[in-house]
């Protein structure tokens, strides 16, 4: 079987959209009262688990995170797929960007969906649904993107930030002092504001690291300052892409350990804890069968292995619009325990040296904060 939101979920979708509507005092899936502006904090990496496991570090956060305060992420569980669910208010089925590392089945070739575009590899119309962004701006609201200067002019940036008006500033004080004085105006604005830090120390040295710990600190007690000096009607919500697990290099499988389990795969994409397997073309459907059978009984029980199809039927993606269906590996596995597979034929072995790891289906990378505060904090 494999997982399911809980009926009624909040999904990480919901989110701006949500914002959107409060601006316009109309109501919406959150159950936002009326704001003049919003703020959105996308804190990459940073799940529910491990705000709750690290409480003592992050008190503002652990205080204002209670049952009701989690999002549900989407699957895969990795950045391109969650902040694109997030801009656009749409599931990855939709906006097309399905997981790390898809295939472009017009090339044959497996395209990383975050630096894709820089590559020229990806053109515009690969995300391809409208943003909140876009969406606010017909109705005359300006939206802002607050980030760091290396993300200003990169092809995701501009697929997935359509419609908002890029600012850039440099460390976390800046950032949000930046969104304070955006959302200071007097103006209707939405104005999302984007966290890499801790998804990038995890990758490096794990989020159970000190430096992650440190770094956890520092962004707590910003967000703490942030929601103290907001005016009244101004809203603010922190969450999250997706959480994180560490995965210790003793942890590692290798896909090709088994040669006999790749007889019949064409190309290898996904991601360590997401794995896609995209099969021969003239490969019948006996073939496919056999083959995903195979996968089950070598990893089913530490991963789920299921087949596109299953994998849509369940709903995982989302609506699947036919032309973004093909992106999803005919099979996918999905580790369940702690584990990260990797294809050991793969001449780029940097990733092996990652200890942070996502994109799975675990509770621990797809339960997300929904904090709120300003004009949207509970009573």
């Amino acid at each position: 079987m494999l997982p399911a939101a809980p009926d009624g979920a909040v999904r990480l979708a919901d989110v701006l959209p949500s914002c959107l509507a409060s601006l316009e005092a109309e109501p919406n899936i959150l159950g936002l009262p009326p704001a003049r502006a919003a703020i959105v904090v996308l804190v990459d990496g940073l799940g529910a688990s491990n705000i709750k496991s690290r409480a003592g570090h992050a008190r503002f956060l652990a205080s204002r995170l209670g049952r009701r305060d989690i999002a549900i992420g989407h699957f895969p569980s990795t950045t391109a797929a969650g902040i694109a669910s997030l801009t656009t208010g749409t599931p990855p089925g939709q906006h097309g960007l399905v997981g790390y590392a898809t295939l472009d089945t017009e090339a044959d070739r497996i395209v990383n969906q975050l630096n894709g575009w820089d590559h020229g590899l990806l053109g515009p119309e690969w995300q391809r649904s409208e943003t909140v962004f876009e969406r606010a701006a017909a109705r005359g609201l300006p939206s802002f993107a607050v980030g760091l200067p290396r993300y200003a002019t990169s092809g995701l940036t501009g697929a997935i930030l359509r419609g908002a008006e890029y600012v850039i500033a440099g460390t976390l004080t800046e950032r949000f002092a930046e969104a304070e004085r955006l959302a200071s105006t007097g103006g209707r604005a939405i104005i999302y504001v984007y966290v890499a830090e801790l998804d990038v120390i995890a990758h490096a040295s794990g989020w159970e690291s000190s430096r992650w710990t440190s770094t956890l600190e520092t962004l707590d007690s910003e967000l703490a300052s942030l929601d103290a000096r907001l005016p009244r009607d101004v809203g603010l919500i922190v969450t999250a892409d997706h959480g994180i697990v560490d995965v210790p290099a003793h942890k590692h499988v290798f896909l090709d350990r088994d040669q006999g389990l790749l007889v019949g795969v064409r190309h290898v994409g996904g991601e360590p804890r997401c794995r896609y397997l995209y099969l021969e073309p003239e490969l019948d459907d006996a073939g496919r069968a056999a083959l995903l059978d195979a996968w089950r009984a070598a990893e089913g029980h530490r991963a789920w292995v299921f087949s596109r199809d299953e994998a849509i039927d369940a709903g995982l993606f989302g609506d699947v619009d036919p032309a973004v269906a093909p992106r999803i590996g005919d099979i996918v596995i999905a580790a369940r325990s702690g584990i990260a597979y990797y294809d050991g034929r793969d001449p780029n072995v940097q990733s092996h040296g990652m200890v942070g790891q996502h994109g799975s289906l675990s509770d621990e990378e797809t339960r997300l904060p929904l904090i709120r505060g300003g004009a949207y904090r509970r009573d």
